[in-house]
């Protein structure tokens, strides 16, 4: 079967058999999640999406009741308590307990519950007569988990990192209870889904580390208390306390239910409240204390105790709605599992059997397991995609081809550093010098020496639909797939066979790994480039070759249309009024092509004889603003604050006029505002030089000008042609459609391809400018400016030929002289002299 063939309804029903909670999920969907059309959000492991009904019917119960403070005694502050009351029972009703057997303690998120719970164990330092308590964790652990070890170490506490084969295999077959003669308290943290690869770890752990039974309990003496981290697991699957009491368990609500996303709670159990301890008394928590003495006593019921100030009262009373629409969707976490798990098997089948032309696999998934039943694995992904040579895809290439296509994944180590280093086979040491190559948590350095630093992430919630899939494994077809398209049919062959044992929830027996999939990545061998020499070569002739600038652009508004010139001054911020406006919306921020790719069809207009700023575009009145405000017109616009590239910027509004327009031309609220001529935007920057720089700025995100090759363009230009042979798909485009894309200020004519790297300083014409970067590049460039539809190319071609380093021109910034100096011009036709940096 091919797996066109394969992509359809039909062979998902095969695999699965519950889906859409029996419900008709497409009408579902245009009921309540409206906003979501055109986007495959499949990011549901970090925030899950709120359905629109939980919103309206939220406001209109805070619009029509008055709720009060519920540490007064008025009726509205009654009210709150009540209803505030009502939810803590809710929540304990979700996880089949009561308030006899658990205490509801509101945080601001699952992070901060995790930090209450550091700062009130009654750690206990070692001394000559006894243990100490000791810190254990799961190494696959969130890093909320895994920085309560701030706090113990402060206080002198071992902290112990157990893989999750240890807690087993070093198990002991006696039962040993709770060791009356030494009480010393232990804490052992596990999380119940790894938000990492999604494998579900035994709720068994629970009771086998309390009873003393599995390791590392069996090993130490005392008192052992179980942390189980909940806040992946109960995203997309039930938990019942009934069967695994934990004594203490974090949740955050928005991965629940997509909103609020302030607010977070720590269950604790009966048996485990007494020993909790508080130093810091915030209002309400107190039953009584003195001002003038060391006096003070802690409220009696636990919530109030450890509850510092005022709740958020007006987010605990959005979970209330937040339950009743998830059970009114849906049914209840039964069929939110059996839902999310379908979509992920049958994702993970496809995806794991997919292959390019030449028989090679396209994707590496990290995983224990075949996605074999709901009760060992979550609604979670992790992989990273594989060329056809076996050489790994940068995880940041694949992120900007998704949001290319306005598909949402999450990618890096996903808060999970241990869980990364096990799949990855990365070491400690490996893990330091990737620090030191420059790679933090949460950026786009994705492969250092080759090997991938972190991955792709792809998860599912319970509005997830199979067309969701569907255009997912298209995508990953269409662009990273060597063609033609095939399948491993023996393979898919052996996990369709293991489909009809899945579709129960009996199944706890540990899966064994078949055929060669991926489990844990030992090594990642070096694999030889594809090869595309020759494409961007040519040779000399020995004559002495002409640079000349060709074309000249500037963007007045940032992230619209471009505007042609001849000749136009250089300013201190670089080009004249280039992006000296940028459109925000009612929000204030920043609108660009990557979400509103329609930005690209106002075409505005400098003129400077008449110092207006014209704006345009296809069945719009074009209007004009003045590019000077005036005395009188500065002293009625409103200052404000905005960024742009993290940098804080001081604007102010362009008036009604201007922001009707916008507005009405992108069909949401929004405004056009502009940089404020008194606010200078100093921005330091190290030259590739190594010499630090401060350089003033416009509204462009990186540098003063953006400078590109036309050899280079012509060199993607091949390289699109000869990945297009004998294949459909997007049209060729030409050399002028391909410049446009790239939204450069300068273009040039070079001799070689992306010689430009190597420039260090240049002149044209006789401006002095200097080379202070790459650009790196995003999906916009997917963006035809000319229509506003997304393409896949030319950021496929370059991510092939750039093999991960997909940048696109250099930044350029002038260099001035120290003393005054007449205002520059630069013109097309003007000879360039590039100045080579020597190659180390």
């Amino acid at each position: 079967m091919d797996f066109t063939k394969l992509c359809t309804f039909e062979t998902f029903q095969q695999v699965w058999s519950h889906y859409g909670h029996g419900r008709d999920l497409r009408g579902v969907l245009e009921e309540e999640f409206t906003r979501i059309k055109g986007i495959t959000y499949l990011d549901h492991a970090a925030a899950t999406l709120y359905p629109e009904s939980l919103i309206r019917d939220y406001c209109k119960d805070i619009s029509s009741n008055v709720y009060g403070n519920p540490h007064s005694l008025n009726p509205s502050s009654r009210l709150t308590s009540d209803v505030v009351e009502r939810v803590r029972y809710r929540v304990l009703q979700h996880f089949n307990t009561t308030p006899e057997e658990y205490s509801v303690i509101f945080t601001s998120g699952c992070t901060a519950a995790l930090k209450l719970l550091a700062e009130s164990f009654p750690w206990r330092p070692q001394t000559e007569n006894e243990a100490g308590s000791r810190f254990c964790f799961l190494t696959d652990s969130h890093t909320s988990v895994v920085g309560m070890r701030g706090v113990t170490s402060a206080c002198g506490i071992v902290a112990l990192p157990v893989s999750p084969q240890e807690v087993e295999n070093r198990a002991k077959d006696d039962i040993k209870g709770e060791d009356i003669i030494c009480q010393t308290p232990h804490l052992f943290c596990y999380p119940a889904q790894s938000n990492f690869s999604g494998r579900k770890y035994p709720l068994s752990h629970v009771k086998g580390i309390q009873t003393r039974r599995l390791y590392p309990a069996c090993d130490h003496d005392g008192r052992w208390l179980v942390l189980l981290d909940a806040a992946s697991h109960v995203s997309c699957s039930p938990l019942n306390l009934q069967d695994c009491p934990a004594d203490f368990i974090p949740i955050s609500f928005y991965k629940m239910f997509g909103f609020p996303t302030g607010l977070g709670a720590l269950l604790v159990h009966k048996n485990a409240a007494s020993i909790l301890k508080k130093t810091y008394f915030g209002g309400g928590t107190a039953a009584a204390y003195l001002v003038g003495e060391d006096y003070y006593v802690h409220a009696a019921n636990i919530s109030d105790r450890f509850e510092d100030g005022t709740v958020s009262f007006l987010d605990i009373i959005a979970v209330n709605h937040g339950f009743e629409a998830l059970y009114r969707i849906t049914g209840g976490m039964n069929s939110i599992q059996q839902h999310t798990f379908g979509l992920a098997r049958y994702t993970y089948m496809l995806l794991s059997c997919l292959c390019h032309g030449n028989g090679q696999p396209v994707a590496q998934i990290y995983t224990e397991g075949q996605f074999a039943s709901p009760t060992t694995q979550g609604a979670i992904i992790s992989f990273n995609l594989k060329d056809s040579a076996g050489q790994i895809i940068g995880y940041s290439q694949v992120d900007r081809m998704a949001s290319l296509f306005n598909i949402h994944v999450r990618t890096g180590c996903f808060c999970n550093t241990g869980a990364c280093q096990f799949f990855l086979g990365l070491s400690d040491q490996q893990m330091r010098r990737n620090l030191q190559a420059g790679h933090v948590c949460g950026d786009n350095m994705d492969l250092v020496d080759g090997r991938p630093t972190g991955s792709v992430r792809v998860s599912f919630g319970y509005m997830s639909t199979f067309e969701d899939c569907q255009k997912f494994l298209k995508f990953v077809a269409d662009c990273f797939v060597e063609k033609p398209v095939t399948v491993d049919q023996e393979r898919l062959e052996k996990l369709k066979t293991n489909t009809a044992a899945s579709q129960g929830l009996k199944d706890n027996t540990p899966i064994e790994i078949i055929n060669g999939d991926v489990c844990k990545v030992e090594q990642i061998e070096k694999l030889t480039e594809p090869s595309l020499e020759g494409l961007g070569h040519r040779e000399s002739n020995g004559t002495e070759e002409i640079y000349r600038l060709t074309n000249i652009y500037i963007y007045p508004i940032k992230s619209c249309g471009a505007q042609e010139v001849d000749n136009w001054p250089v300013g201190p911020l670089g080009f004249l009024y280039d992006r000296c406006w940028m459109v925000v919306n009612g929000n204030g921020v920043c609108l660009s092509q990557k979400r509103t790719p329609r930005l690209c069809l106002v075409r505005p207009q400098v003129r400077l004889s008449s110092n207006k700023l014209i704006l345009q575009a296809a069945g719009m009145d074009t209007i004009s603003l003045p590019l000077e405000n005036t005395a009188q017109m500065h002293f009625s616009c409103q200052v404000s604050q905005s960024k742009v590239c993290g940098d804080r910027v001081e604007t102010v509004d362009c008036g009604e006029k201007a922001a009707s327009w916008f507005s009405e031309f992108l069909g949401q609220t929004c405004r056009l505002i502009r940089l404020n001529p008194e606010f200078t935007r100093n921005v330091k920057k190290r030259r590739p030089s190594g010499a630090a720089t401060s350089t003033s700025l416009s509204l462009v995100n990186e540098a003063q000008f953006l400078i590109i090759n036309r050899a280079s363009v012509t060199l993607i230009q091949k390289l699109m042609s000869s990945r297009q042979d004998g294949s459909e798909g997007d049209e060729l485009l030409d050399a002028q459609n391909v410049i446009s894309r790239f939204r450069a200020n300068l273009v040039v004519t070079g001799v070689e391809p992306f010689e430009e790297d190597n420039w260090s300083h240049l002149i044209i014409g006789d401006t002095l400018f200097v080379v202070t970067g790459q650009c790196g590049r995003c999906q916009m460039v997917g963006v035809d400016q000319e229509t506003g539809l997304r393409t896949k190319e030319p950021l496929m071609s370059l991510s092939v030929y750039r093999k991960g380093k997909v940048t696109f021109g250099v930044y350029l910034t002038r260099e001035q002289a120290e003393s005054s100096t007449p205002a520059h011009v630069l013109s097309v036709g003007s000879l360039v002299q590039p100045d080579m940096q020597s190659l180390k």
